[in-house]
């Protein structure tokens, strides 16, 4: 594959992920939305801090998405991500459409970095066949 095809698919893998994540994440926490709100006390979280996750995964999400911060960006989303497979696997919800929903949100925003930065793929080269 080309380095210009990499770029591209790897900033449409990025920008995909990253507006699902910003549409129905972040905004219905920071307009504190029934569906976000409702299932903090399921989760054994206070309701009132889902605003302050929203926040704290729209600037994740937001560094992903400037070159010179992604890798820092992807670094936080995934310490996020990874408190939400937590959560998820504690309270016994199904494993592949909810616990793991994390690992699949994850893989693919890293992947999108990896696709389009030549420094990471030099870092972590992936070698298949």
């Amino acid at each position: 594959m080309s380095d210009a095809v990499m770029f591209w698919t790897g900033w449409g893998l990025t920008g995909i992920f990253s507006a699902f994540l910003l549409l129905a994440s972040v905004a219905p926490k920071l307009a504190r939305h029934a569906s976000a709100v409702d299932p903090m006390g399921k989760f054994g979280w206070d309701p009132e801090l889902v605003v302050t996750i929203g926040i704290i995964e729209g600037v994740c999400v937001l560094l992903c998405l400037i070159p010179p911060t992604a890798v820092v960006g992807l670094i936080l989303l995934t310490g996020l991500l990874g408190g939400a497979i937590a959560t998820q696997w504690r309270i016994k919800q199904p494993m592949f459409s909810h616990v793991l929903f994390g690992v699949y949100v994850g893989v693919a925003m890293w992947g999108g970095l990896w696709l389009r930065s030549p420094d990471l793929r030099s870092l972590i080269p992936l070698q298949l066949g």
